[in-house]
């Protein structure tokens, strides 16, 4: 029997400005807390979160996001998100630290971000880079007792495994979001679950289609069932290959639209768990 827990992705400054009555209504098992200024991750607002979120919901990951600009599109992208433009790198090095910290504040085993458009080749010049950059960052996570993982969807699923297996460290993780594997273009997220295998560390419930059209931007997100995914063979696959973890959906939204989009997603996925567990 699968007994993963269904969360959503959450932003910190909305915990704290809003409560956790709408986490609390939706009745959520736990949450992945999304904190991009550093600003935040103080030891005053872990207390704030422990005390909102008591026993009855986990925060059982961290995501760190960081300073500069961010375009997201496949011109700007590589050139200023994550820690692969070199004049970026060691500032961003330094929020995810603080973020790190945060999540060993608030009991979250693992932080979560990133890293941007890393480099396809190996012989790229910005490759090593972006290496050392990552293994500073999950030396630090280790020296804490976390796992950093990395959210896919800016690099091909066998360009991600060549940067674990290069950074070499044992607490480097997977934050699978199958969407963005699509709306990027990178790759198909049925077969990427057997490239990550026993990395994947968390998963992201987010539905995509393909870039269509316009060419330099991203393919556009879409209820869960209603995009390319393939949800019905996804998930099941990923159950059935050992996955354990959390199941955080992710709608890019805001207002009321998107609390009708997270509930219909809490009853598909419970839906295809359940028929999951009667195959």
């Amino acid at each position: 029997m699968y007994n993963n827990r269904i969360g959503v992705i959450f932003n910190l400054d909305r915990l704290l400005n809003e409560g956790p009555d709408l986490l609390f209504a939706l009745g959520l098992e736990c949450i992945q807390l999304s904190v991009w200024d550093t600003k935040y991750s103080t030891k005053e607002n872990a207390e704030k979160v422990k005390e909102m979120l008591g026993d009855k919901i986990a925060v059982s990951s961290v995501w760190g996001g960081w300073s500069g600009p961010q375009v997201w599109d496949f011109l700007d992208g590589p050139l200023t998100l994550g820690l692969t433009p070199p004049e970026y790198r060691e500032k961003r090095i330094d929020d995810l630290k603080k973020h790190a910290e945060f999540a060993v504040m608030v009991g979250a085993p693992n932080l979560a971000t990133h890293m941007g458009f890393m480099p396809e080749q190996p012989c790229y010049p910005e490759y090593r880079g972006v290496v050392n950059g990552v293994r500073h960052i999950a030396n630090y996570c280790l020296g804490l007792g976390i796992d950093l993982n990395f959210e896919t969807g800016q690099e091909t699923p066998v360009t991600l495994m060549r940067v674990i297996q290069d950074v070499g460290n044992s607490n480097l993780g997977i934050n699978l979001d199958p969407a963005n594997l699509i709306m990027y273009g990178r790759a198909n997220p049925v077969d990427a679950l057997g490239i990550f295998g026993d990395r994947i560390k968390g998963v992201h419930v987010k539905d995509a289609v393909y870039p269509k059209d316009n060419f330099y931007v991203l393919g556009a997100e879409k209820v869960v069932g209603e995009g390319s995914v393939n949800f019905p063979v996804f998930l099941p696959k990923l159950l059935k290959q050992g996955y354990k973890g959390d199941l955080y959906i992710e709608r890019e939204i805001t207002g009321d639209q998107q609390i009708v989009d997270i509930k219909k997603t809490i009853t598909y996925v419970k839906n295809l768990i359940a028929t999951a567990d009667n195959e």
